[in-house]
């Protein structure tokens, strides 16, 4: 079961890291207004989602890249709080019902970072 829930894990870091690449707009109006240069950390989102997929990938990095994303899921909060002051609705990007940021913020980030933590070995 962890040999699969790391596949998968690799998967979805790997079109999640792509992503920002495909569809930047999606991303930048997630980012909040007071940080600076949100098309940098876009890409370098991106890169390190991609990076970090491939480590997981890898036993002699693994435990280091599961690190890198359980801290790559916390430093994207701000985010998540941000998209739900906003109204949870980007103009021409991502729109949805208040109470799926909620539960994205409450419920799958969360379990993000243990599905992370579960694959770490």
């Amino acid at each position: 079961m962890t040999r699969f829930l790391r596949r998968l894990l690799i998967g979805f870091y790997l079109v999640a890291g792509s992503y920002h690449f495909i569809n930047p707009p999606f991303y930048k109006g997630l980012i909040p207004t007071y940080l600076p240069f949100p098309e940098v950390i876009n890409y370098t989102s991106g890169v390190l989602e991609i990076l970090l997929a491939i480590g997981v990938a890898l036993p002699q990095l693994r435990r280091y890249a599961v690190y890198g994303i359980i801290t790559l899921l916390i430093l994207f909060i701000p985010s998540h709080i941000y998209f739900i002051q906003i109204g949870s609705c980007v103009e021409h990007g991502l729109c949805v019902s208040p109470w799926i940021s909620w539960t994205r913020l409450l419920l799958i980030h969360p379990l993000l970072i243990y599905w992370a933590w579960k694959v770490r070995t």
